[in-house]
């Protein structure tokens, strides 16, 4: 893990950047759509997994308003940097505590969050179920977390066109940042990365009552939407 802690420091100052070349700028109505999918409501107490510089929990934070919280957690330091600088300098919004953690050891009570969001934290962690095992426990009952990602196609053409893209834009715009090695991880990460369908397996078996996968952008990226019993 501390590798891929390496990587994510490295990477903070072009992090919104990279989710703009892999997403075709269409990640800012993906975690909209996520924000929508975790059914966090006005005066909820909410949980933003693997935060990067903040988007997603900026946009639970607007959702939950005055009279809720949120905690946004990561464990890059150099992100967590430029979140808190966004979040002085950009927007004018409800509290939001900024922690360094391990979302395997999440240092939260059990039962604590009404909703959940993470955004393309779930594909780098080392143990998934045991993330969101730990997700599990912190969530109230009946609670949601919403998990957006990028995703393998199982569409060969659209496959094709994603190695295309990752091969011939994104990881020559790397390189010309110094950033290379750094983007060499995203193909690797992606072929180890469950499907839809195995996430929705390895939910279950943590407990939680109900798992959907969502596919959007032609199986590119997914939205996992998880129910605590």
């Amino acid at each position: 893990m501390s590798e891929i802690r390496s990587i994510f420091n490295r990477i903070a100052p072009v992090y919104d950047q990279l989710n703009d070349w892999l997403s075709f700028g269409q990640h800012r109505i993906w975690k909209e759509m996520t924000v929508k999918w975790s059914a966090a409501k006005t005066g909820d107490t909410c949980l933003d997994l693997c935060c990067g510089s903040g988007d997603l929990a900026f946009r639970i934070a607007r959702r939950v308003g005055k009279s809720g919280k949120v905690e946004a957690v990561d464990f890059s330091p150099e992100l967590l940097e430029v979140a808190k600088q966004r979040y002085k300098q950009y927007y004018s919004i409800p509290s939001i505590t900024w922690t360094e953690a391990d979302v395997l050891e999440l240092p939260f009570d059990d039962n604590q969050f009404n909703a959940a969001t993470m955004g393309y934290g779930l594909r780098n962690v080392t143990d998934i179920p045991r993330c969101l095992s730990e997700l599990h426990r912190v969530l109230q009952p009946k609670a949601k977390a919403a998990i957006l990602d990028f995703h393998r196609p199982e569409n060969p053409v659209i496959r094709s066109f994603q190695q295309w893209y990752l091969d011939n834009l994104v990881v020559p715009a790397a390189s010309q940042m110094g950033l290379k090695e750094e983007y060499a991880y995203i193909n690797p990460s992606l072929e180890r990365f469950p499907s839809g369908k195995e996430q929705i397996k390895i939910a279950n078996q943590v407990g939680f009552a109900s798992a959907v996968h969502y596919p959007i952008a032609n199986g590119m990226m997914g939205v996992l939407v998880l129910t605590k019993s």
